[in-house]
């Protein structure tokens, strides 16, 4: 190994992250064997969302909110959707309950699928990209696309199209797929159970760094089902927030560095994504899940960040199993939707997206018109617990590394947490002083 000075000044700045969605840069210098500051830097501009929305009326939001994400419209969607319904006092009932979750399983197998073998792993097997890596292992990356494409026909099926689907609507669906339609997509589940397999027993024989962290999870947990769309906000340290009661104990704040906002639990950091959902709700897996983990000596919770991927494997044929479950049952209703009536008051929830906890709030009017958004995603929540992780981890390989091999470091870990950098960008708090 190639040592150098740990004392020496580092100066090391990575104008552009690659392969993560959105734009972010890396700063980080260091003098005399300290880190003076190491930022992960979001400059992506502000996008607006939260300004489009006021004055639009309530049936506009779903629509208007799968925008925001190319990855992940569902989340954004069925947040509102669901923040909404509470407000309305509306149950669509378990067809509506079932299919949202179908709808929520597509995009969680084709953002795991993403993120796993075109922007993780190549990190992990030495190459520069997905398309480098696909030279020597054809097989895999092609597994990889092929249950991608599954994740996204199951999201064109209940949602009109995969990229910002248009078929959710407050109270339902606007359309029940015809059985033929479900029919197709239960006989490429089942072809894809193996291929499920194959991921998470690859992603277990990977050689991945070991980087634990003495992180606080946060996820979604429900008693009777793996916490998708309902339940409550639980922690590794034991605390319990209702949806609710999101705004008393999660903050926000700004730092000069990021148009994103930093988020804390209690005054705290904390984690949110696959590996947190998987550390707090494992025993919640169908037990051929939690077989195969045993039987491939993969031990959760896990500290080790690097485990991330791992969980979005085990996510992943999760989301094959869970859809199958719920179409090989699938009856047609004679109507996709429960009527609503709207009223005014504030509206809150939260889901688990791909990346982790994503939280709505909007206050509404007597004419069901949005007064005010507020729209909180995974990666601001995450933004202080990776720049904790960048610098723990960096302290613990040593300052004695090389330049390039401590950029590389960095780089690898912001991308295992896969941060979705253009839904993260709130618009920042502006004042403007005129004379």
């Amino acid at each position: 190994m190639t040592t150098v000075d740990p004392n020496r000044d580092i100066n090391i700045n990575v104008p552009v992250m690659v392969r993560v969605e959105g734009e972010g840069a890396l700063e980080f210098t260091a003098s005399e064997g300290n880190i003076e500051n190491l930022h992960l830097k979001i400059y992506e501009p502000p996008r607006l969302f939260e300004k489009f929305l006021e004055g639009e009326n309530y049936t506009e939001v779903p629509t208007m909110a799968a925008r925001i994400c190319g990855i992940c419209p569902i989340a954004y969607q069925m947040t509102s959707i669901r923040a909404l319904e509470r407000l309305f006092g509306v149950d669509p009932g378990p067809w509506v309950h079932d299919m949202r979750r179908v709808v929520y399983a597509g995009e969680w197998l084709q953002s795991h699928a993403l993120h796993i073998h075109l922007l993780a792993t190549p990190d992990f097997l030495g190459y520069d990209n997905a398309i480098a890596m696909a030279q020597d292992h054809p097989q895999t990356v092609k597994r990889g696309m092929k249950l991608q494409a599954l994740g996204n026909d199951l999201l064109s099926l209940l949602g009109g199209r995969s990229v910002h689907p248009i078929g959710l609507r407050v109270g339902g669906f606007y359309r029940a797929p015809e059985k033929r339609e479900v029919a197709d997509l239960v006989d490429r589940l089942e072809d894809a159970v193996e291929d499920a397999i194959g991921v998470v027993e690859w992603t277990a024989g990977l050689d991945l760094p070991v980087d634990n962290q003495a992180f606080n999870c946060v996820a979604i947990r429900h008693p009777n089902e793996y916490g998708i769309n309902e339940g409550e906000l639980v922690s590794t340290q034991g605390q319990r927030v209702s949806f609710d009661s999101y705004s008393e104990r999660f903050k926000e704040h700004q730092v000069k560095h990021s148009t994103a906002f930093y988020s804390t639990l209690d005054g705290e950091s904390y984690f949110v994504g696959p590996l947190a959902r998987v550390n707090l709700n494992f025993t919640q897996l169908p037990k051929e899940i939690q077989n195969l983990c045993n039987d491939l000596n993969l031990k959760f919770p896990s500290n080790n960040m690097f485990d991330n991927v791992r969980a979005r494997a085990i996510e992943s044929y999760y989301s094959v199993l869970e859809a199958l479950r719920l179409l090989r049952a699938y009856k047609r209703p004679r109507q996709a939707y429960v009527d609503v009536t709207p009223k005014p008051g504030i509206a809150r929830h939260a889901t688990e997206a791909p990346r982790g906890v994503i939280y709505h709030e909007f206050k509404i009017d007597g004419n069901g018109k949005v007064q005010t958004a507020s729209m909180i995603p995974p990666t601001s929540q995450n933004q202080a617990s990776i720049e904790a992780n960048l610098k723990n981890a960096v302290l613990e390989y040593g300052l004695d590394h090389p330049d390039d091999e401590l950029r590389m470091l960095c780089e690898k870990i912001i991308r295992n947490y896969d941060p979705c950098i253009s839904c993260s960008t709130h618009f920042l708090n502006l004042t403007v002083h005129r004379k």
